[in-house]
């Protein structure tokens, strides 16, 4: 079984930042799912931004598991904010029809934690 690298989380305030610094394979995905819901769950997390910057493509599975890891945060009670979509990663998800309606976004992990205040009202 091959070892697949974490996905670092950095907590900050009542936050969760999440840097996606490579290529997910599928499963890195689940367990980025996984490890992300029970960082919620343990700190109590009201808010989630996932800056995807340093991702280029993905494939079809890899956006599900995106478009499940914000609903299952938004279940939890987690807002969620998508910082520094590349326009290939767009395109994917729009053509793969994963609802996006709700979930702000941003250019940047800076812009994404100021979107993430204000949605928190703070």
């Amino acid at each position: 079984m091959r070892n697949h690298p974490k996905i670092p989380n950095l907590k900050l305030y009542n936050c969760l930042l999440i840097s996606i610094q490579w290529e997910l394979d599928d499963q890195t995905a689940l367990h980025f799912q996984e490890d992300l819901l029970n960082k919620i769950h343990e700190t109590g997390a009201n808010g989630v931004v996932i800056d995807l910057t340093s991702v280029d493509m993905i494939d079809s599975f890899i956006a599900k598991v995106l478009g499940d890891v914000i609903t299952m945060s938004k279940l939890m009670g987690a807002k969620v904010v998508l910082t520094g979509i590349q326009p290939a990663v767009a395109v994917t998800l729009i053509e793969l029809g994963i609802s996006l309606e709700e979930i702000q976004t941003a250019l940047d992990l800076e812009q994404g934690l100021e979107t993430l205040k204000r949605e928190l009202g703070e």
